[in-house]
């Protein structure tokens, strides 16, 4: 006996690469249509007295350095931001203790700690602030500010771009 349709989960499995792709896409022009000069463009930390440089809270900088302590396999590990294409409003934030530097990654260092972002997420990051926040149901660091963002879910971990 055929089915006319595949089953719901295959279904929803190629809606959700579709928007993936879609969204993938979507972040790509935006990266190229708003710095056409990336390709010549050098992966110079900026000073933090730059507006464009992405900032760390006293509390994400106490965080990370309450990790490198307690946790010996963290130690020297920097706290990776990326934007990708997902979360509730088009792009969501993720974080990640990383031990590598690559290429294209822009560093950020405050009080001994470094935060570390590649090019094409600094592009939707730039000017904005990392914080380390503790609430009820989670701790967690977020992007507490983002001037690139003109909305996102209440979580702070999803954003549309301006």
């Amino acid at each position: 006996m055929a089915t006319a349709s595949p089953p719901l989960l295959r279904r929803l499995a190629l809606l959700l690469n579709s928007r993936i792709r879609a969204n993938h896409l979507l972040a790509a022009s935006y990266s190229a249509s708003s710095h056409q000069t990336a390709a010549a463009a050098t992966t110079e930390t900026p000073t933090p007295a730059e507006p464009e440089a992405v900032s760390m809270t006293d509390s994400c900088v106490r965080r990370l350095k309450e990790l490198h302590t307690n946790e010996p396999s963290a130690e020297g590990n920097m706290l990776r931001l990326s934007v990708e294409a997902g979360g509730c409003s088009g792009f969501q934030y993720t974080f990640v203790l990383d031990s590598k530097k690559n290429a294209d990654d822009r560093v950020f260092e405050k009080n001994g700690v470094k935060l570390v972002v590649d090019n094409v997420s600094y592009d939707f990051v730039k000017g904005s602030t990392v914080d380390y926040v503790e609430e009820l149901i989670r701790s967690a660091f977020v992007v507490s500010t983002n001037p690139s963002a003109v909305g996102g879910c209440s979580c702070k971990s999803s954003f549309m771009v301006k």
